[in-house]
C-alpha cells in the first residue's frame, strides 16, 4: 500500500482511515489521494522570475547584515563589554 519512502505512507494512511470512517457512517463519498504535483509543466519564465526574485531578496539581505554586525560592535564598545 505504501512505497518504501515514508513521505508517501502518511497520506495513504490518512486516506485509508478517512474512507473507513466514511464507510462506518454509511456515506457514499470517498476520498482520493495522489502523489503527483499539482503543477507538473515546466515554465522557463516562471523559473527565471522565481530565481531573480530570490536573488534580489538575498542581495538586499546581504546588504543589510554587515551594518547590523557593525552596530552590535559599536554598542559593545560603548557598554565596555
Amino acid at each position: 500500500m505504501c512505497s518504501p519512502e515514508p513521505i508517501n505512507c502518511f497520506p495513504v494512511l490518512v486516506n485509508i482511515l478517512s474512507n473507513t470512517f466514511l464507510r462506518l457512517f454509511n456515506s457514499t463519498a470517498r476520498l482520493r489521494v495522489w502523489s503527483e504535483l499539482f503543477y507538473v509543466g515546466e515554465n522557463p519564465e516562471l523559473k527565471n522570475y522565481i530565481f531573480f526574485g530570490l536573488f534580489t531578496y538575498l542581495l538586499v539581505l546581504a546588504a543589510g547584515l554587515p551594518p547590523l554586525f557593525a552596530m552590535s560592535s559599536v554598542e559593545d564598545y560603548k557598554v565596555k563589554t
